[in-house]
C-alpha cells in the first residue's frame, strides 16, 4: 500500500483537497490516477506516463487496469464512477485532462479519454528526490490550487475575545471541549463584535467559567438550570448575547431547544442569538435536519463560513 499513500501525499501536495475523504474514497482516487499514470505496484514514480508519452485512457481501461493491477473486482458498468468519483478531483485541480483523446467530446461521451497533465508528470516524477520540493514550489508558483479554491477562506478581521479578569482557561480533553476552545478563539473572534464570555463549561467541569454579574445585570436565568447552552458570550456593541451549543455527538438546537430558552431568558435585556457549533460537515450533516429556524450553525473547519436557517432575512445575492 506505499505507493497509494505515496499517491495521497502526491495529489495533496499539488493541491488535491483530500480533508473530509474517506479513507476508502481516496484509495480509490489514488488507484485510479495511478492507471491513468500507467504505473504498477513495482514501478517507479519516475516511470510515470503523461498525454505527451501519449497515454490516453478510457473509463473501461481505467478500470481494467486498476483490476489488474491494484487488487480491485469493479464492474464493468462502473465506468460512470471513475468520472464522477474517483477522477473528478484530480481533474478539476488540472493534473489529469479529462478530454485528452477526444477534445471535443461532451462530457457524457465514453472516447474523451484521461491523461497524467505533462506538466504535473514532470513534478511527479521528482517525487522522493532531493528535487521533490523545488518541483512543487516552481509548479504551484502564481496558481491558485483547487484545495485553496474550495476552502474559500475569508480575509475577516478577528476582534479578541474578551474573558473577565484575563482569566485563563484550561479544558479537560475531549472532542467536545476542544469544540469549545474552537468557538471561543475563532467562532467569537471572527463574528462575536467583540464579544465578552460571560459563561462556558467543560464536560468534567459544567462551571468552567461564569460571570455571574453580568448575567445578572442582562436579567438571563438562573446558571444552575439543567437548560445552560455550553458557551455564554455578550456583544455589547450590538447587545447581542450568544447562546451556543457545542454539537459532537448530541444537543443541536432544535425548535424545541429554542422554545424553551426562548421561554427561560423571556427577561433578557439582550437579544438572543443561536449558534449550534460543529466540528466539521460530517457531524452537521448528522443533525441538519433537527436545526431550528432563526438559528446559526457554525462549522469549526471552515470557520469563515456560517449557515443561516434564517428564511427571507438573507435572501438575495452574496457578493
Amino acid at each position: 500500500m506505499e505507493k497509494i499513500e505515496q499517491t495521497g501525499v502526491i495529489l495533496e501536495a499539488l493541491g488535491v483537497p483530500l480533508a473530509g475523504l474517506t479513507e476508502r474514497r481516496k484509495e480509490r482516487m489514488a488507484k485510479a490516477f495511478l492507471a491513468v499514470a500507467g504505473l504498477t505496484p513495482t514501478m517507479q514514480w519516475n516511470e510515470i506516463q503523461d498525454n505527451d508519452t501519449p497515454r490516453q485512457m478510457l473509463s473501461r481501461e481505467i478500470i481494467a487496469f486498476v483490476n489488474a493491477h491494484w487488487g480491485e473486482k469493479i464492474a464493468d458498468s462502473s465506468y460512470d464512477d471513475i468520472r464522477r468519483k474517483d477522477l473528478v478531483l484530480p481533474v478539476e485541480a488540472l493534473l489529469i485532462l479529462k478530454s485528452a483523446k477526444n477534445p471535443h467530446a461532451n462530457t457524457n461521451d465514453g472516447t474523451r479519454g484521461f491523461a497524467i497533465n505533462p506538466q504535473a508528470a514532470a513534478v511527479i516524477r521528482t517525487f522522493g528526490t532531493a528535487q521533490w520540493d523545488a518541483a512543487v514550489a516552481d509548479f504551484l508558483q502564481g496558481r491558485t490550487t483547487l484545495a485553496q479554491e474550495l476552502a474559500q477562506t475569508r480575509n475577516l478581521a478577528r476582534v479578541a475575545v474578551q474573558i473577565d479578569n484575563d482569566v485563563s482557561l484550561t479544558f479537560s480533553s475531549g472532542k467536545h471541549n476542544e469544540l469549545q476552545k474552537q468557538i471561543i478563539e475563532n467562532f467569537l473572534a471572527i463574528f462575536g463584535h467583540g464579544a465578552e464570555v460571560l459563561y462556558v463549561g467543560d464536560t468534567e467541569n459544567k462551571n468552567l467559567f461564569c460571570n455571574q454579574a453580568a448575567l445578572k445585570q442582562l436579567q438571563f436565568f438562573e446558571l444552575a438550570h439543567d437548560k445552560l447552552p455550553d458557551v455564554i458570550a455578550y456583544a455589547a456593541s450590538k447587545n447581542w448575547l450568544f447562546l451556543i451549543e457545542a454539537v459532537t455527538t448530541a444537543n443541536p438546537i432544535t425548535e424545541l431547544r429554542r422554545r424553551t430558552l426562548l421561554q427561560l431568558a423571556n427577561h433578557c435585556t439582550a437579544d438572543l442569538i443561536f449558534i449550534t457549533a460543529f466540528p466539521d460537515r460530517t457531524t452537521y450533516r448528522k443533525f441538519a435536519k433537527d436545526i431550528a429556524w432563526e438559528t446559526e450553525v457554525w462549522i469549526a473547519d471552515a470557520p469563515e463560513h456560517m449557515i443561516h436557517f434564517n428564511g427571507s432575512k438573507f435572501l438575495g445575492p452574496h457578493r
